[in-house]
């Protein structure tokens, strides 16, 4: 007969006969578990990305000195992408008497391709703020320009005026409320200009040595994106660069790589208990196939046909359970986003079909991790085994049994993070835990011996059941601690961890930037703030200088070709500032601050990933140009800087003093509470030369995303917390055959169901104690490592975490344990013996 066929027929046969709930069940909640969270965190991953794409215009700028070469614009098409062009420059304007410099943008049909162009009506009164505002429906027409409020307030114009620009007259047809990269260049703190790109040449603005920004806007699918960009990027020569969502602010950055961090562990979580359950029903399973093993062995099935025969088996078995995971875990990211999407008011756009493989991965991985090494033991019965029931048994016992399982789920985990040092670390600590719950197990169970004799029958009888079967009772401790563990950690992340996230991130988190305060501004700046009530806010100096060497090699774009990242910084101009006192949010982490004794040279505090972006480490010597002159300082200390804060931060800070010889403006943030939203317009009529930057949707996206993501985190926890019940489920049936036996020949021998019940109570107990123990200590230790070391946050030991776990395990392993053997203890013993043989 056909080995495909014939295994079909056996899977066929388990299934009826329930030999097979527990794996199926286990890796369908694993699977199911992976893609629910693969599936909504890709799907949170595109909103973000999409929403941050909406601060570009696009989800690629690419931007020049010079005209952009016509294939870069054929080439996105080509990749599927929309595009649009726009030229950024200053120019003056002119209306009457008035003459205004201000930032004229000219752009082609689509702009913008991410984000929204508002516009709106100003009634004589009324303030741009408080005014209803409408989505721009295209773009101006050709002999029309859209303002800002700043324009129309500086020139004193309404709707339907004609403003003199270069050689051409245009009508003001529109008042622009918002735009979605207003932010984006370096003439944005001018009062701007929307103008049709067909009206640029007529104008003759553009003229030999203009100060001119040539710009692509492109979007589409993220994968043609990121394609594109990897094409653009071997294309670009100096002048010319490209900035993406990966380029975004460091608080963008920072709250997106922490959202996928709690997703991914949250994920992980359930993967280690569908995986301790995978172990124990595995092994259940090999055990009570020897004999149909023995039995083929008689018959002349070769030890390859055996193999073969029962690899088939768990192929199928892992491909139909991971294949309705994945189904079952579609069903449950669509709810999920769909009840998210209620409670936030935001829809998240459809995910992609990586997380389906990574499911389909992750079943096959875990069932055939800890199914192959039995199976190679399974094959190895033999056919004396018909005769001699104790042969067939020995290499089944043990943790050697589980080191490949335990190698496959370490490399999963190393997939699933994504980085291999922290990939590493989880499957070294991880491989640790079992070996310490093992030698910590051992030593409990010896210790529990000695006491023995003290208690009463039952207390006997169940140290004596531990003891005879050691191994077994450390097998089933450890996986029963492990899922614990997991559970406890998952439940520490879901309430600490994440309160500590959202307190991180308080309801006044400063929500507007102020640039290009000139240093006389700055006592007016005050006075305004306390006129209207405002927090006074804390200025900072900035200093604009080009990075020209490091230590004494010149630095040169080319240079960082290799990363593409750095490769951006070293074509813009760095913003140096000063302070005496180290701010709250940044912290030493090499290095030293400041010198109480001035030093001869001028010291340089850099922020850590930024040098580690851009190769410099402490004692390098940095060359800025700034205003004509070389600045050279020499890098004292690096620091870790708080993102999450939103405050003024720098990638570059020096000793005051050391930039008093430069022209400096300074930036400050400040919390705006909504009600006071008209006080910007105010601001901007008193201070027209300050650039508003507006963060507040950024901010609030933050902050939805923290909730959504402490919700999914509830979600998945339902997941792993079933997870655990197979857990049990699977510890208790694992020695359910050998307890049936044992309790028949004790019941021939006179003893009660009660004596028995008690006795398996008294071995429950220390099972649950141990794995209560195992887990409170684990979960002490992983909280401490996820939150100091992978998500950066403070953690805070919780004294009840040891009473809790053993109090937990010991309950849960207990009762379960009980129900799970009442039919041990009604089957009668004669029928018992009878099918022992």
């Amino acid at each position: 007969m056909n080995l495909l066929r014939l295994s079909l027929r056996m899977l066929l046969r388990d299934w009826r006969a329930g030999e097979l709930r527990i794996l199926v069940l286990a890796l369908i909640i694993a699977v199911s578990g992976v893609t629910t969270v693969g599936f909504f965190a890709d799907r949170v991953q595109r909103a973000l990305v999409n929403e941050s794409s909406q601060l570009l215009g696009g989800d690629l700028l690419v931007s020049s000195s010079q005209v952009l070469p016509p294939g870069y614009e054929q080439q996105a098409k080509r990749f599927r992408l929309k595009t649009a062009a726009l030229t950024r420059f200053p120019s003056m304007v002119s209306y009457a008497d008035n003459n205004l410099l201000c930032a004229i943008k000219a752009v082609t049909p689509g702009y913008p391709l991410r984000g929204k162009l508002q516009l709106t009506s100003l009634a004589e009164g009324d303030e741009l703020s408080q005014s209803p505002a409408r989505v721009a429906q295209g773009i101006p027409a050709p002999g029309t320009v859209w303002i800002d409020e700043k324009a129309m307030a500086a020139l004193d114009v309404k709707l339907g005026d004609k403003l003199e620009i270069g050689m051409i007259e245009l009508t003001v047809t529109e008042l622009v409320a918002s735009e979605p990269d207003h932010s984006v260049g370096f003439i944005n703190m001018n009062p701007r200009l929307l103008i049709n790109e067909k009206d640029l040449a007529a104008s003759e603005l553009i003229q030999p040595g203009s100060r001119v920004s040539y710009q692509l806007l492109v979007a589409g699918e993220i994968a043609d994106v990121a394609a594109y960009r990897s094409w653009l990027e071997a294309q670009l020569v100096p002048g010319q660069s490209v900035e993406g969502i990966q380029d975004a602010r460091p608080e963008i950055r920072a709250a997106l790589d922490r959202a996928g961090k709690f997703l991914g562990l949250a994920a992980l979580a359930s993967v280690v208990v569908a995986a301790v359950a995978v172990a124990l029903a595995t092994r259940r399973f090999i055990q009570r196939h020897l004999d149909g093993c023995a039995v083929m062995r008689c018959l002349g099935a070769t030890q390859s046909v055996l193999l073969r025969l029962y690899l088939y088996h768990f192929l199928m078995l892992g491909a139909f359970s991971s294949l309705l995971g994945c189904m079952l875990g579609v069903i449950a990211q669509e709810f999920l986003s769909r009840w998210l999407a209620e409670l936030a008011g935001t829809v998240l756009p459809p995910p992609g079909g990586l997380p389906a493989v990574q499911g389909m991965l992750t079943g096959m991985v875990l069932l055939l991790g800890f199914s192959l090494p039995p199976l190679l033991n399974l094959r190895q019965v033999p056919a004396l085994r018909v005769i001699r029931r104790d042969m067939g048994m020995t290499s089944l016992h043990g943790f050697a049994g589980y080191a490949f399982g335990l190698l496959m789920l370490s490399t999963l985990f190393i997939w699933k993070a994504g980085d291999l040092k922290l990939g590493l670390l989880i499957m070294l600590g991880f491989l640790l835990a079992v070996a310490a719950f093992a030698a910590i197990g051992w030593v409990i169970i010896r210790l529990m011996l000695l006491m023995r004799a003290q208690g009463s029958g039952a207390w006997h009888y169940g140290l004596a059941n531990v003891k005879r079967r050691t191994l077994a009772s450390l097998v089933q401790a450890v996986a029963l601690g492990l899922g614990m563990m997991a559970l406890m950690t998952l439940t520490l992340i879901r309430t600490d961890l994440l309160q500590d996230w959202q307190t991180r991130l308080p309801p006044d988190t400063p929500n507007r930037f102020l640039i290009n305060i000139q240093p006389d501004q700055q006592p007016a700046l005050f006075t305004f703030f306390e006129q209207h009530e405002i927090a006074q806010p804390e200025m900072f100096p900035m200093v604009r200088g080009r990075l020209t060497r490091i230590n004494d090699g010149t630095v040169r774009p080319e240079d960082y070709d290799h990363n593409p990242h750095a490769k951006q910084f070293i074509m813009r101009e760095f913003n140096l500032s000063w302070m005496d006192k180290l701010q709250q949010d940044n912290e030493i982490v090499a290095g030293e601050w400041w010198r109480s004794t001035e030093a001869d040279f001028n010291e340089l505090s850099m922020e850590e990933d930024f040098a580690k972006t851009i190769g410099v480490k402490l004692g390098d010597r940095m060359t800025f140009h700034i205003a004509g002159e070389d600045f050279t300082a020499t890098i004292t200390s690096l620091r870790k800087i708080d993102w999450d804060t939103f405050h003024v931060n720098f990638f570059a800070v020096l000793r005051p003093g050391s930039l008093d010889n430069y022209p400096a403006t300074y930036v400050t943030s400040f919390y705006l509470p909504p009600s006071q939203v008209g006080v910007m317009q105010h601001l901007v009529r008193a201070f027209p030369n300050i650039l508003i930057i507006d963060v507040a949707s950024m901010i609030e996206r933050v902050q939805t995303m923290i909730a959504q993501v402490a919700r999914a985190v509830e979600f998945v926890f339902m997941f792993t917390l079933l997870a655990g019940f197979i857990v049990l489920y699977a510890a208790i049936a694992a020695t359910q055959d050998e307890r049936r036996y044992e309790a028949a020949i004790f019941r021939t021998l006179g003893a009660r169901k009660r004596q028995l019940a008690r006795a398996w109570l008294v071995e429950f107990a220390i099972l649950g104690g141990l794995a209560g123990i195992f887990a409170a200590a684990g979960s002490g230790v992983l909280g401490y490592v996820i939150s100091e070391r992978t998500l950066h946050l403070s953690y805070t030991p919780n004294p009840w975490l040891w009473l809790i776990g053993i109090l937990i395990g010991v309950i849960s392993v207990t009762a379960a344990g009980l129900i799970g053997t009442r039919s041990t203890l009604s089957q009668p013993p004669l029928l018992t013996l009878r099918k022992a043989g």
